[in-house]
C-alpha cells in the first residue's frame, strides 16, 4: 500500500502550485483514503462547499461572490485538463463538459452559422444573389436571342446603323 500512495504523492508533486494549492484546500472525495470514518473537511470546505459557485450566507442572507473568479476558474480548468486531473474539480461552469453541454444545446449562438440560415444583411445583399443569377442566364442566351432577332427582322443588317 505504500507504494501507490507514493506515487501518488509524486503525481500531486508534479502539479503547478495552483493545483496544488487548490487540492490542500478543497481535496476532492476521490483521493480522500477510504476507511470507517468520514474524511474531515478542511477549514475552507467547511466555509465554502464549492468555490467555484456563488454562496448565500445563512446568517445575513446575502450572496457572495465565488472564491475563484470565472478567469481563475477558467485557469485552474486548463491546468487541470493538461495534466489529466480536471475530474478531479467540483463542477463549474468552465470545465469540459459543462461548455459542451451547453454548445449541443444553445449551438453558437452566432446568427446565419446554423444549417439553412442567412445573415440579415442589407436588401441589396439579400437580393443580390438571385439579381446576378438573372443577369447570368440573360447573358447566356444572349447569343441565341441575337440569332433570332436577326432571322426574323424585316431589314438585314450588314453593320451597325450609324
Amino acid at each position: 500500500m505504500a507504494a501507490p500512495a507514493q506515487n501518488f504523492i509524486q503525481l500531486a508533486k508534479a502539479l503547478p502550485e495552483p493545483l496544488q494549492r487548490f487540492f490542500a484546500r478543497w481535496p476532492p472525495a476521490a483521493i480522500l483514503p477510504t476507511g470507517n470514518t468520514a474524511p474531515t473537511p478542511t477549514r475552507y470546505q467547511e466555509e465554502r462547499p464549492n468555490p467555484f459557485q456563488r454562496y448565500k450566507n445563512p446568517e445575513t442572507g446575502a450572496w457572495q461572490d465565488p472564491v475563484y473568479s470565472s478567469r481563475r476558474q477558467a485557469e485552474l480548468h486548463k491546468m487541470a485538463r493538461e495534466h489529466g486531473v480536471e475530474h478531479l474539480l467540483p463542477e463549474s461552469n468552465k470545465a469540459a463538459e459543462t461548455r459542451l453541454a451547453h454548445r449541443v444545446v444553445h449551438g453558437l449562438r452566432v446568427k446565419g452559422t446554423g444549417v439553412g440560415q442567412k445573415v440579415k444583411g442589407h436588401i441589396h445583399e439579400r437580393h443580390m444573389i438571385s439579381k446576378m443569377e438573372k443577369k447570368r442566364t440573360a447573358m447566356l442566351e444572349m447569343p441565341q436571342l441575337i440569332k433570332s432577332f436577326k432571322k426574323t427582322s424585316k431589314y438585314k443588317w450588314t453593320k451597325w446603323p450609324k
